[in-house]
């Protein structure tokens, strides 16, 4: 049995979501000459500025297309959903967007991912420019902390990618810049529950199975596996068991600082991600930590999977005025 969308036809569903985020969003964003697929900035490339350049597959708005704009990320190349963007959309972008300074790839860490932005990093400097990269690695769930730069990024790309670009509207230098960036990611921490699963466009079948009454806690956002399988618990004990997990690695001390995401992922009513966050905020309480930025919301999803994820960053002087500066994307501002 196939999963109802609203489609026309699932090979066309990316290429007609980007024309309609280009249509709603077309003061912030354009398409690339060189490729449809590449999404740049009207307000955020210059002379002189290090070019960030984040992207990944699709299924996962507003993750990435929707933190392209000034004081974050510059561009971002786009793939079919769940899929890496190949090679030349990624080249497209650092084109784009090369003030002189150099250009900073940020993505999750994939394999797929990492394979087509390094050849489309070969590719730029074949044309002398000065490509680097930093993978996220924010998932607490997959892989244990003495593999930690085996991990997946998920939800943390928001507070990640956010430091970096904030350190590139600066004008720091690209050496800057990537510190910030492996910075922000080192004091990232995320942890994810699924409840139901999701379908691609192209199949309409769900991707993995759930039993009625089960979820699972670290399941990654393409239906990669978590680390527990058991039967349905209430909101508290879901947050309580994610909290023990992110607090483990955090080590923070009381009187420490952190930015909060309850991220939902996809088809989770508000309702419940604030009921999360309800738990979330009490625990820091407890701990005597304080929350010192919350966002509450569909931030980084995986098309209509229900479930949620909790990030916390740990903060510190400079990545608590990073994460304040502004910015203005097609679907996320700080002002």
């Amino acid at each position: 049995m196939q999963t109802k969308k609203i489609l026309n036809a699932g090979e066309d569903a990316v290429d007609e979501m980007l024309d309609g985020i280009l249509l709603a969003h077309g003061d912030v964003l354009r398409a690339s000459d060189g490729s449809h697929r590449a999404i740049i900035s009207r307000d955020g490339p210059r002379d002189g500025k290090v070019g960030l350049v984040i992207g990944g597959g699709s299924g996962h708005e507003p993750t990435f297309v929707g933190f392209v704009g000034k004081g974050l990320a510059d561009a971002a190349a786009i793939g079919n959903v769940f899929a890496s963007p190949p090679p030349d959309p990624a080249l497209a972008c650092v084109q784009e967007v090369n003030g002189g300074a150099g250009v900073l790839f940020m993505y999750g860490n994939y394999a797929g991912d990492v394979m087509n932005f390094d050849m489309a990093a070969e590719m730029a400097a074949m044309e002398d420019i000065e490509v680097r990269t930093v993978l996220t690695t924010d998932d607490v769930a997959s892989a244990p902390p003495d593999r930690k730069d085996t991990r997946r990024g998920v939800a943390g790309n928001f507070f990640i990618f956010k430091a970096a670009g904030a350190a590139a509207d600066e004008m720091m230098t690209l050496d800057e810049v990537e510190r910030v960036a492996r910075h922000a990611n080192a004091r990232t921490y995320t942890m994810g529950v699924a409840l139901s699963p999701c379908s691609l466009p192209q199949t309409r079948r769900w991707n993995f199975g759930l039993g009625p009454d089960e979820m699972e806690i670290g399941m990654g956002i393409h239906g990669e596996p978590g680390i527990e399988r058991g039967p349905l618990k209430p909101a508290d004990a879901i947050v309580d068991e994610m909290m023990d997990r992110i607090f483990d690695e955090m080590q923070a001390a009381r009187g420490d600082r952190v930015a909060v995401l309850v991220n939902g992922l996809g088809a989770t009513p508000l309702m419940e991600l604030y009921i999360m966050n309800r738990r979330v905020q009490a625990r820091l309480q407890e701990a005597g930590i304080e929350s010192h930025a919350t966002w509450v919301g569909n931030y980084c999803t995986s098309l209509e999977m229900a479930g949620a994820s909790v990030t916390a960053m740990h903060l510190d002087d400079e990545l608590t005025r990073l994460i304040d500066r502004p910015c203005h994307c097609a679907m996320f501002r700080v002002v």
